[in-house]
């Protein structure tokens, strides 16, 4: 079963963690996949060896339906559970050392955290991948007792993805662009973060032109929007230089 570049990403992030665990733990991992979908990551980590069980859950029973009759098709029924629920609620605390969450929003899993605190103490280790409101997202892990450890952005059909693995622990980065781009990924100087750049930069320069020619700077709501573009422009300009 081929998965996208995106979904081997996330898997192969979590065979790294799951070698460490066992080496160190001497037992198998249980892991979750919060949003399943049609099941494609959790039977990628059963025929990796990666995984004893795996808890797939949705909130949706359509895609739930069409993850059960993969997962049937792969005759792994009794590796691989799958739950309906929101979030992080089909999850008892302590059933999973792994949880993988993606292809929601920044703020919506953000909020899906808050509202588990008794899972989120219990998790070892999270793979996100948000799709958008990074910045905030970031934010609100370091709010949550949550360090990120490591950041891989890549490109897949014309659209950029960030994969990100965060463990309990402190973080705290001094610079709000470390938050909007990832200082991780700004450490690794990564070429694909360089190439988002690009386009940030010309996006939001073409965004500052506009500002400029079709609205009056002297109002206080274009003037503060102005200001905000400007601000947003400098960082991506200042993150560019550092790559």
């Amino acid at each position: 079963m081929k998965l996208s570049k995106r979904l081997e990403t996330i898997v192969d992030m979590a065979f790294c963690w799951v070698s460490l665990w066992e080496r160190e733990e001497k037992k198998e991992v249980c892991v979750a996949d919060v949003g399943t979908d049609h099941g494609l990551v959790p039977i990628r980590l059963i025929e990796r060896g990666m995984a004893g069980t795996v808890l797939a859950t949705d909130v949706r029973k359509g895609p739930l339906l069409r993850a059960r009759e993969h997962v049937a098709k792969q005759g792994l029924q009794e590796r691989i559970e799958l739950r309906l629920g929101d979030g992080l609620k089909p999850l008892k605390p302590g059933e999973a050392q792994l949880v993988i969450m993606t292809g929601m929003g920044g703020e919506l899993m953000s909020r899906i955290l808050q509202e588990a605190p008794l899972i989120q103490e219990t998790v070892r280790c999270w793979i996100f991948s948000p799709q958008s409101e990074l910045a905030y997202f970031r934010h609100g892990l370091e709010k949550l007792g949550l360090a990120i450890c490591d950041e891989v952005m890549l490109k897949e059909d014309g659209k950029f993805y960030t994969i990100m693995t965060a463990e309990p622990g402190e973080m705290h980065y001094p610079e709000e662009y470390q938050y909007r781009y990832g200082e991780r990924l700004i450490q690794k100087r990564s070429p694909v973060l360089k190439e988002y750049l690009r386009q940030e930069i010309y996006k939001l320069q073409e965004i500052r032109e506009q500002i400029q020619k079709t609205a009056r700077v002297e109002n206080s709501g274009t003037k503060e929007r102005l200001q905000e573009v400007e601000g947003e422009l400098e960082q991506a300009k200042r993150v560019k230089e550092l790559l």
